[in-house]
């Protein structure tokens, strides 16, 4: 174990900060594995894999969701990774972008290659054509946020301007923005506004912890800064579900009328202000 260490420590960069690699490998494992867990499974009669979650039946589950969804801290180390990529460029932003996306593609291309390949195999072998489906979103569904991800990565460089303005204060107006946008869609005038507006939340809604990581690191944000997000994340927290009643599970519920996550709301800002101030302590 101890020369594995110390192959691993020659073959790390300088640059890497290995605190932060540790967090985007947490959250990495953390949000498949709560869309899966919290997904859960049921069988038909003929043997078909259906995806049924337990969250429909046991709302007691949903706090699962509060540790299990971490795409604010994935997004957080995102934007930290990126602005010390950014800064260390030597070429064009362009040429830095393509680079970005092309890494951020290969896993994904990956993925659908390997599914691609074994769908039609494990078709032959006479696995359900439901267990396929069921199969194929819970292969695709997690990936989703990686489009997401490809869009943010664009804007590094907006947000390091933004970022050297204003440091972790930033990512305000994106919060701002979000909660706007859940005023009209669940407060007294929902009834008059058109169901499209949500889409409104997409982007700000996932910029927000990607831009406290560009603060986080252009060193805008110090321990100060970190313990207001974390304070700060938990009682709005916990004032939007006491008070607000939004719901609480983070990830969707089948048959549930309202969702955080898709797009996000408020609370998921709240719970991502939360995890980013404890990820930077």
């Amino acid at each position: 174990m101890r020369r594995a260490a110390d192959r691993i420590e020659r073959r790390t960069p300088a640059h890497r900060d290995r605190a932060v690699d540790g967090l985007r490998a947490l959250a990495l494992l953390a949000v498949p594995t709560g869309h899966w867990l919290l997904g859960g499974f049921t069988l038909d009669a003929e043997g078909g894999l259906h995806n049924a979650s337990p969250l429909s039946a046991v709302g007691a589950l949903a706090p699962a969701s509060w540790v299990l969804q971490m795409l604010g801290v994935f997004f957080l180390v995102g934007g930290y990774a990126s602005v010390l990529s950014f800064r260390r460029r030597t070429g064009s932003t362009g040429a830095w972008l393509k680079g970005r996306m092309v890494r951020l593609g290969r896993p994904v291309l990956g993925v659908t290659a390997v599914w691609a390949l074994a769908a039609p195999v494990l078709y032959a072998a006479g696995v359900p054509e439901t267990t396929l489906r069921t199969g194929a979103t819970l292969v695709v569904q997690p990936l989703w946020f990686v489009g997401v991800y490809a869009v943010v990565t664009a804007l590094t460089p907006y947000c390091v301007r933004a970022a050297g303005r204003l440091g972790g204060w930033a990512a305000a107006p994106l919060l701002v923005s979000v909660a706007v946008v859940d005023f009209l869609r669940y407060g007294p005038f929902a009834g008059s506004v058109p169901s499209w507006l949500s889409v409104l939340n997409v982007l700000p809604g996932w910029l927000f912890a990607y831009q406290l990581g560009v603060a986080w690191g252009e060193r805008r944000i110090g321990r100060r800064g970190a313990w207001l997000l974390l304070a700060g994340g938990a009682a709005l927290f916990a004032v939007l579900l006491a008070v607000f009643h939004y719901p609480a599970s983070m990830v969707g519920v089948p048959g549930a009328a309202r969702t955080n996550s898709h797009p996000p709301s408020l609370l998921v800002l709240a719970l991502a202000s939360a995890q980013s101030g404890a990820a930077i302590l």
